[in-house]
């Protein structure tokens, strides 16, 4: 079956953090509360948390769950106060703020080869940022077809519901969809549970690869390779 429509997951798959969610962003930010970090820890706590998220599988859309995965880092970087939990909540809100990430490089190109090809072109996001400031924001107005956001649709990547709710929005089949995603488990697996074909874009190979027949690319320019 043709593929007739590509998904996108939003968060490390078309964007990435800016300063303000580096190490030294989240030193100045959790500054303002009186609460000290050591912003050469960042990475080993943002490593430590990603199990909040992984454990979070087929659960309804929750924001606590994202200001819980938030303070832990804040924590694993040595941050201690009254004031924790009211920081990561007010930087959990931040995140849905575009002008704090940078497109990557090849999102532009890669879109508009897809749409010329005569796709159809889809969002589908665990986080609460409003999809479509996200396209005004990044220029990418009148690229995008469908987009569902688990803020708005009350499940998260993988239940099926979302995948599904995206798929009626362009009237197309799993069978003729493929989903691109950076997370094997909340994008590819999920979308491969409805019936749909997955890519990986893992940017950096990683230390422990994934045993998987996944297709994976490196440079999103690729997935044009696969349908």
């Amino acid at each position: 079956m043709a593929i007739r429509a590509v998904f996108f997951d939003v968060d490390f798959t078309l964007i990435y953090p800016g300063p303000t969610f580096q190490g030294e962003g989240y030193q100045a930010f959790c500054a303002r509360y009186g609460i000290a970090v050591d912003p050469s820890r960042f990475a080993d706590a943002v490593r430590s948390a990603s199990v909040i998220l992984t454990e979070e599988q087929d659960h309804i859309y929750d924001a606590a769950i994202f200001v819980r995965y938030t303070q832990h880092i804040i924590e694993q970087m040595g941050g201690r106060g009254p004031d924790l939990t009211t920081c990561a909540a007010e930087m959990y809100d931040q995140w849905a703020s575009n002008q704090h990430f940078v497109l990557y490089d090849d999102v532009p190109e890669t879109l508009r080869t897809l749409a010329a090809r005569g796709l159809r072109l889809g969002l589908i996001s665990n986080s609460h940022r409003c999809l479509q400031s996200f396209q005004e924001h990044f220029e990418l107005d009148g690229l995008i077809s469908a987009a569902v956001s688990s803020s708005a649709h009350g499940y998260m990547k993988p239940h099926p519901s979302i995948f599904e709710a995206a798929l009626a929005q362009l009237g197309v089949k799993p069978g003729e969809s493929l989903m691109v995603g950076d997370s094997l488990a909340h994008d590819i697996e999920g979308a491969r549970r409805v019936g749909m074909r997955g890519v990986l874009v893992e940017r950096a190979p990683l230390p422990h690869p994934h045993e998987s027949d996944v297709p994976v690319v490196r440079d999103l320019r690729d997935v044009v390779r696969y349908v």
